[in-house]
């Protein structure tokens, strides 16, 4: 079961405020499990608690977890240890399968990339010019660690809680939810690359280079670091996509 503490837990089981209730829990729940914050295998949080962190009835969270269940994303077990279980994931989608997926749902790879990069850029440049406490830089070097002792299958999961930790020291529960959004799409789409040790190393660096900049007050460099560390995933997904 996902940790009650882990940020990107909180950024995506947050109460569901605006729309089409049921439409917005299945949301959530896809979010949950593209972004790895329940991953393949694991257990759903314990369905009165569930919904009462996205401030559901338990009606339209079953509802919810029937249509998952129908399209074979989770299963539902019984007895002691039952629950809410994510199921094995499909396959590493092609690339001719993601540009499809854009295409049905509406959206412009160059616009997702711009909006990805407004909103990081925005948080670390927030962050950098109204400085951070020890301890919450103490939080950012402990997630900046996680990732890079987590191996591919887990690195993904790994690095959106780094990113969402920045959102949320930024102090603004918005830009936390427009990122894991945005991060989600992001996700779902580089499963179309497998991940490279050279890759986990360049970034690992750019993670620390990042904070580095953040705790010396430093938003010029913090713009940079974040740039360079967001133009090889850019540069990656317009070579498969574009």
């Amino acid at each position: 079961m996902v940790p009650p503490c882990d940020p990107a837990a909180e950024a995506v089981f947050r109460p569901v405020q605006v729309g089409n209730a049921l439409e917005v829990t299945v949301e959530r729940l896809m979010c949950a499990i593209r972004l790895g914050v329940v991953p393949a295998g694991a257990r759903f949080p314990a369905e009165r608690d569930l919904a009462s962190r996205l401030g559901v009835s338990r009606i339209t969270l079953r509802e919810a977890i029937r249509l998952l269940q129908r399209q074979g994303y989770v299963e539902s077990r019984r007895g002691r240890s039952g629950g809410t279980f994510v199921a094995d994931l499909p396959p590493r989608p092609t690339p001719e399968e993601a540009r499809r997926d854009l295409v049905e749902t509406g959206t412009a790879l160059e616009d997702l990339l711009a909006f990805r990069r407004g909103l990081e850029t925005g948080a670390v440049v927030r962050l950098a010019e109204t400085g951070i406490t020890g301890s919450q830089g103490d939080l950012l070097d402990r997630r900046v660690a996680v990732a890079a002792e987590a191996g591919p299958a887990d690195y993904r999961r790994c690095d959106t809680v780094f990113h969402i930790t920045l959102a949320q020291l930024a102090g603004s529960d918005r830009l936390a939810a427009a990122l894991t959004d945005a991060r989600m799409r992001i996700n779902q789409l580089m499963d179309v690359a497998p991940l490279s040790e050279a890759g986990l190393a360049a970034s690992d660096s750019q993670h620390r280079r990042i904070v580095r900049a953040v705790r010396e007050r430093d938003p010029e460099a913090a713009r940079r670091a974040l740039g360079e560390h967001l133009a090889g995933v850019e540069r990656r997904l317009r070579e498969l996509l574009g």
